[in-house]
């Protein structure tokens, strides 16, 4: 046990323990009184202790014990011993019982009680919420899901960067910018890296991605966006075509499943969730294609317009129906959906199309990128088409000057991927604090 470790927890002990004394801490999830025996449960990070209190082995101990709020934390030293009723195999009849810090009663929220409680009580309450071994097993997916991530890409040789989060100028666009007060200056909280790294890869840093907060000023009520959230974005440089882009998006995407396949096996089945591996390659749809299987479907969606939420949904039901595929791109966007995209490189030889894609996942979004124009005279005309200030964007635009090779990237919504990924209701679970336009704490 390290040093700095005073407990040992649940997970440590083992038959190796018995008759040996430890030290255990965690929450009081229940006690029962049978009259001269009672059991306390005590709830650490890795599972639940049987503690087990003999009246006429320690009466002040026994009666002490009978007190304590449920909830409250309390360390308990002890003798491990073999039990064939004890759920871990173990109980630990103790010598010793410290009430670190007692709750309050009532609890604001039930943490093992049968009755469930809505989305907006258990955010209020979030730190009680997360005593919940389901919730927690969310928050475990989530980090190994950006193990696996983090593992591919530098596996592929790219560079982890961080890029400012308070900028001068939006890259999508002022009206889901959040204006904030910078010393003298207006400045905003960054939507996305994308000025930044298109300007890395004049760099020399040909291969990037980052892992940051993004912020959207959506006034959105919805099961799939919140204000702040969790961004991958990658960008690499001298590739052909938006298919190298398409071809990391999808390795990706494989490599991480798999990660989270191998490493969280107790907490996907605590979850009822059983991933397996995606058809690849994953099969790409052209736009065009694409609303006409919603045609065909009942769902008429006019040319040159988005998909939408419906749309998007219905095309997964219809992937998985037809093909028993969950993830797919949409490629070939026309230009006049993605004009306000003013980055996005036009077909060469069909300029009403792009080259960009999304990534769906059961119906939804989770990736949306592309060959991005690395060509100045052309980049400044699409952004003069959008009635951009190119004196606002002099930074970005230097870089296309002096030499940019040809690059794309993408951003990839880790929330999104994480919701679909374990078929949550609510992209607000996948966050420990969420913030969205009503909420602001805790």
């Amino acid at each position: 046990m390290p040093s700095w470790q005073h407990v040992t927890y649940s997970r440590e002990i083992s038959s190796e323990h018995y008759g040996q004394q430890v030290t255990v801490g965690g929450w009081v999830q229940d006690l029962r009184n049978l009259g001269g025996i009672s059991f306390l449960q005590l709830r650490d990070a890795y599972g639940v202790i049987q503690v087990t209190m003999l009246k006429k082995r320690n009466k002040e101990i026994f009666e002490q014990v009978a007190s304590i709020p449920r909830e409250s934390v309390v360390l308990v030293s002890g003798i491990v011993k073999e039990s064939k009723e004890a759920k871990a195999g173990y109980e630990i009849l103790p010598d010793s019982v410290t009430v670190v810090n007692a709750a309050e009663a009532p609890l604001p929220l039930g943490v093992v009680d049968k009755v469930g409680a809505d989305l907006d009580t258990r955010l209020n309450n979030r730190f009680l919420d997360l005593r919940k071994e389901e919730i927690r097993a969310i928050f475990k997916i989530k980090a190994r899901t950006l193990e696996g991530i983090r593992n591919y890409l530098t596996s592929q040789n790219f560079t982890e960067v961080s890029t400012p989060k308070i900028v001068a100028a939006g890259a999508e666009g002022g009206a889901t910018l959040f204006p904030i007060k910078y010393f003298d200056k207006n400045a905003y909280l960054a939507q996305s890296p994308q000025l930044y790294k298109q300007n890395l890869m004049a760099s020399g840093l040909d291969k990037i991605f980052e892992i940051a907060p993004a912020y959207r000023a959506e006034a959105s009520d919805t099961i799939r966006h919140i204000a702040e959230f969790t961004s991958l974005d990658v960008e690499l440089a001298f590739i052909k075509s938006s298919d190298d882009v398409m071809d990391v998006a999808e390795g990706i995407v494989v490599s991480s499943l798999k990660h989270v396949r191998e490493k969280c096996k107790k907490e996907l089945e605590i979850l009822g969730i059983d991933i397996e591996d995606p058809a690849i390659p994953f099969p790409k749809v052209k736009y065009d294609e694409a609303i006409e299987m919603l045609a065909s479907n009942g769902l008429k969606i006019a040319h040159g317009e988005d998909l939408g939420t419906e749309g998007e949904k219905l095309l997964g039901d219809i992937m998985m129906k037809d093909r028993g595929i969950e993830l797919y791109f949409i490629t070939e966007f026309p230009t006049s959906l993605k004009r306000s995209t003013f980055y996005a490189k036009r077909n060469d030889l069909n300029p009403e199309l792009t080259g960009y894609f999304d990534l769906d996942y059961r119906g939804q979004e989770i990736v949306s990128g592309g060959q991005r124009e690395h060509r100045y005279d052309v980049l400044s005309e699409q952004m003069r088409e959008n009635n951009l200030n190119l004196d606002s964007f002099e930074f970005y635009l230097k870089a296309f000057r002096y030499g940019m090779p040809p690059h794309g990237g993408f951003g990839f919504g880790v929330e999104r991927y994480v919701q679909k990924m374990l078929d949550l209701p609510n992209i607000r679970e996948t966050v420990l604090y969420p913030r969205d336009r009503l909420r602001l704490t805790p």
